[in-house]
């Protein structure tokens, strides 16, 4: 499943871009080559991260694996919900977002999918 109007990495992160503040997840795709999600490690508020850099990791039953932020920006909030549950990702892809950013340069945008342009491949 590919939800409309997003961005995304070819690494699998989405991106919901509101003016300078962008919202990102992984993809439905993403989750389900994870498998059960059962913890997430998640960057500090106010931690800048440069574009490809890892600004956390996610482990399942079957592996463990970086995160990295296609675009870089600065950590405005993290969904700390994750935490406990953090089998959201598995259940609501789309709706469990990870981190909201500050955008820092914004044409690193233009180096991200459109939905249409994304593809559901490793």
């Amino acid at each position: 499943m590919i939800k409309k109007g997003l961005l995304y990495a070819k690494s699998h992160e989405w991106l919901n871009v509101d003016g300078k503040t962008a919202t990102v997840g992984i993809s439905d795709h993403a989750q389900d080559n994870l498998g059960d999600v059962v913890f997430i490690e998640l960057p500090q508020v106010g931690q800048t991260i440069k574009k490809g850099e890892s600004f956390g990791a996610v482990e399942s039953v079957k592996a463990a694996s970086d995160m990295y932020l296609p675009i870089s920006g600065k950590i405005l909030e993290v969904n700390s919900a994750l935490e406990n549950t953090p089998e959201l990702l598995n259940s609501d892809p789309y709706g469990s977002w990870i981190v909201k950013l500050e955008i820092l340069d914004e044409k690193e945008l233009d180096s991200l999918l459109k939905d249409s342009e994304y593809k559901e491949e490793d």
